[in-house]
């Protein structure tokens, strides 16, 4: 039996460890909380920093292969658990790129895979030296996360939001919609593609609030979305699942925005509405079996299940049971022991044939499930 570590134990590490039950394999877990949510579902469980290059190393040594939950992991540590046979998902140089702002840009250009004109900017005075490209988009190379690193930058008064430190000032795109394509990666090449999504994100928390799954696009442009993705994973060379976020402008031309080298926030809606979940997928990545089939059986809608504004402390789920009353609606609670505003604490999936139909009843959880804090 595989022995598989999973670095970060947050929702995602709940979500792929829930998916391991359906297959022969050893589970490890490492995270600094032992009363993380995923703790109590792998095998093993190891509290230390997955950040810190000799407890990333000793807690993957013995292993057959590890994955990530989040970006932020050492990969340094990988690099050396690379050379010492363990397989990674993603590889130590996929996540060096995609973890660092700067670097991830640079990657788009050098390989012409289409993204917002930019420049990179070494300080907070720089971003003055390119007001050409105002107005934009001021973001930080490293540390960035969930909304967080992130300035607008419309003019010159509002330089004072920009970053100090390494940062990509990048020309706002006039966005029409914002899609998503997951592409699982198998050890020898092969890839699948999930059907673009639908995204649409909440103004003030930079954060995922809706999705919507298959994304309203034409054929046209879901082909062309497809070939990028697929694009950006070849040039990328690893195995894994990884979600790369584009945006489409008013004229229907595609930019990719980011890539997530990961389990992604957008492919939620798999684990009811198509026939092989990411989390499903990437097992399959992992212990060397085939590629599961991506495509959606039903069309879907997710909702972020975010903290209310005003609360802080231990979470209360008010309306939690009327909206397990709807027909069709999946909710998932990460667990997490501590709300504030803001705070992703889970998602719903709603599943229907009817797009309209998805959002109302997407629409009313949000106005019928509130997370506040006793």
């Amino acid at each position: 039996m595989q022995k598989i570590g999973i670095l970060g134990g947050g929702q995602l590490g709940k979500m792929l460890l829930q998916a391991a039950a359906n297959y022969p394999v050893e589970t490890y877990l490492m995270e600094a909380d032992k009363d993380f949510p995923a703790a109590n579902l792998a095998h093993h469980f190891v509290k230390g920093d997955f950040k810190d290059y000799n407890e990333v190393y000793h807690f993957g040594k013995h292993l057959d292969a590890v994955a990530i939950e989040i970006e932020s992991v050492n990969e340094d540590a990988l690099l050396k658990l690379e050379k010492k046979g363990v397989k990674t998902y993603p590889s130590s140089a996929a996540l060096s790129i995609i973890k660092n702002k700067v670097l991830q840009k640079e990657f788009y250009y050098k390989h012409g895979i289409p993204t917002a004109e930019f420049v990179i900017t070494k300080n907070k005075k720089e971003v003055l030296q390119h007001s050409n490209l105002f107005p934009a988009i001021h973001k930080i190379g490293l540390g960035g996360y969930d909304g967080k690193g992130v300035a607008v930058i419309n003019n010159s008064d509002d330089a004072s939001h920009a970053f100090d430190g390494p940062a990509v000032l990048e020309k706002k795109i006039k966005i029409n919609k914002e899609i998503s394509v997951i592409v699982a990666v198998a050890n020898n090449g092969e890839t699948v593609c999930y059907p673009a999504v639908d995204m649409i994100f909440d103004p003030q928390l930079n954060l995922l609030d809706y999705q919507v799954s298959p994304a309203d696009i034409t054929a046209e442009i879901a082909s062309k979305a497809e070939t990028i993705a697929l694009s950006v994973v070849k040039h990328l060379n690893s195995p894994g699942i990884f979600a790369v976020e584009m945006f489409i402008d008013t004229e229907n031309k595609v930019w990719v925005n980011e890539t997530a080298p990961r389990v992604h926030n957008s492919g939620h809606h798999t684990i009811e509405a198509n026939y092989s979940s990411q989390f499903d997928m990437l097992w399959r990545i992992m212990l060397n079996y085939p590629l599961g089939n991506p495509k959606h059986i039903i069309p879907a809608a997710i909702i972020n299940l975010v903290g209310a504004e005003g609360h802080k402390g231990k979470p209360v789920y008010e309306g939690l049971n009327e909206v397990l009353a709807m027909d069709n609606v999946f909710v998932h609670i990460y667990g997490k022991k501590e709300t504030r505003p803001g705070k992703k604490m889970g998602h719903a999936t709603i599943l229907g044939s009817d797009k309209t139909e998805l959002m109302r009843t997407a629409h009313k959880i949000k106005g019928t499930l509130k997370i506040v804090s006793k």
